[in-house]
């Protein structure tokens, strides 16, 4: 294998990998590998599959997010 050495890391981004890395139960190295992994080598979405699954999701969960209150949102600027 390959090794690689990161220099002049800013100090968020070297903070947010420490606690992602901890999150995770991984080394800094191991978790800087799989954010490495999960965007150079990641498979594209698939939408139509991810959106039965959000649907069958709020379908499991109803009254929590209508369209109506997602809308609404929309129209007044609240995240």
């Amino acid at each position: 294998m390959a090794t690689i050495t990161l220099k002049n890391i800013p100090a968020p981004l070297h903070e947010a990998l420490k606690r992602r890395a901890l999150s995770h139960r991984r080394s800094l190295n191991s978790e800087a590998i799989e954010c490495l992994e999960r965007v150079l080598l990641g498979k594209p979405m698939d939408v139509p599959a991810y959106l039965t699954q959000v649907r069958s999701l709020r379908a499991a969960t109803p009254g929590q997010l209508s369209e109506d209150l997602i809308r609404e949102a929309r129209e007044t600027g609240r995240p």
